[in-house]
């Protein structure tokens, strides 16, 4: 998944031959995950045709205040859409354009709406060398950035003029890849690394049969989904689970039993800024583990466990400058024995659940937690999807960081 995935992308075509290089960039955007909407200036319809990008974006493309052919029909209201647009990208920008962008120019929508745009404008040039190079655009290059816009550089290569040199317009893959880049590198968890372990363990009798619980991973995936939108590099480690998070940031490690997730995660640790310990390992697990299937043959049968590697202990044993979090899972004495467990464990934070809570704990797609801090500071939060918990845990976690 792309950091572009629920952003809504304003893209603003201007009338040069590399417009025809916006349906690929449309679509490259919508498999991101991003909304995207086109505003088009009149004189760039003859390079590429409004229903070719208006059948990509699976929206209406703008090119006029009015519709034209109703003059009873609704304004297109550029302030409405300069407030929709997480990000405004005008490609190609010709060199008239970007001059009346750099004059304050709003003689058509796709002007009127750049004036209005409240949200990052990057914009990517387009024309032939002599214009590239000449002092008027550079000059319009230079103001337009002062201003805060986001410049992506013109290529060398081929142009329509048959000449070779710069003012290529960059290619759809490249324009991606810049925004993106752009985007990871002001968001604020940008170059960490972040551990978090998700899910249950099973812990085998047999070949067929194991101990575990009704922990779905949800809750882990979704804080390594948080993290990974706030510009983490995120190892997500995961006992069994249906759970999918398809990031570009995030990579995924199955393990099955709490052994395998005790190797896992001390391979990572040292390289860990903050950990995220979510998964529900098992405390006990079965002494001896049959070779084959255990036949049922009495009416009661004995398993002998023994403990398991007590994960989040060993990482508060040996942590440095990482922030180490842990989630406590309580029936009784919730506060008092997760403010145990946060001091014992040598935690930054631990997030207390209570099965006593309705929506609550495994399964469901809701949570209601309790964030605790080292400096013992509660703060009780409401019923929350636990998409938003994660947001609400990724906020102290950032409380942290900042300290």
């Amino acid at each position: 998944m792309s950091i572009l995935r629920g952003k809504n992308i304003l893209l603003g075509i201007t009338a040069g031959i590399a417009a025809y290089k916006t349906a690929s960039l449309v679509r490259l955007f919508i498999k991101a995950g991003a909304n995207v909407k086109v505003i088009m200036t009149p004189a760039s319809k003859d390079f590429v045709t409004p229903l070719t990008l208006s059948t990509l974006s699976k929206n209406p493309v703008l090119s006029s205040f009015t519709n034209e052919e109703d003059e009873n029909d609704t304004w297109n209201n550029h302030v409405e859409l300069g407030l929709w647009a997480d990000l405004f990208l005008i490609a190609p920008a010709t060199a008239n354009s970007l001059s009346k962008m750099a004059t304050g120019n709003s003689d058509n929508l796709l002007l009127a709406t750049y004036l209005s745009a409240k949200c990052p404008v990057y914009f990517a040039p387009a024309m032939d060398l002599d214009m590239y190079k000449h002092q008027t655009t550079i000059n319009s290059f230079e103001t337009l950035k002062s201003f805060g816009n986001i410049m992506i550089p013109a290529t060398s290569g081929e142009l329509a003029s048959g000449l070779t040199g710069e003012g290529r317009m960059a290619e759809p893959e490249e324009i991606l890849a810049f925004i993106e880049k752009d985007i990871l590198r002001h968001l604020p968890l940008n170059g960490k690394q972040v551990l978090i372990t998700a899910g249950p363990t099973h812990e085998a009798i047999d070949p067929v049969r194991f101990i575990g619980n009704h922990s779905s991973g949800k809750m882990g995936f979704e804080i390594a989904k948080a993290a990974a939108n706030l510009g983490a590099n995120v190892v997500l480690i995961s006992g069994p689970t249906h759970e999918k998070a398809e990031h570009s940031l995030i990579e995924i490690i199955p393990v099955e039993s709490a052994q395998d997730m005790y190797e896992a995660v001390h391979k990572h640790f040292n390289y860990t800024d903050i950990a995220i310990l979510s998964a529900a390992v098992a405390d006990y697990k079965p002494k001896y583990v049959a070779d084959q299937k255990i036949k049922k043959k009495d009416s009661t049968l004995h398993i002998e466990l023994e403990k398991t590697k007590d994960i989040l202990a060993s990482l508060g044993n040996i942590k440095q400058k990482q922030v180490l979090v842990g989630f406590a899972l309580e029936t009784n004495n919730e506060l008092e024995n997760a403010i145990k467990k946060l001091k014992s464990k040598n935690l930054d934070l631990i997030v207390l659940n209570s099965l006593n809570d309705d929506g609550a704990g495994f399964g469901g797609e809701t949570n209601k937690v309790t964030i605790i801090n080292k400096e013992e500071n509660i703060t009780n939060y409401s019923l929350k999807s636990k998409a938003e918990v994660a947001q609400d845990l990724m906020k102290e976690i950032l409380k942290q960081i900042d300290a």
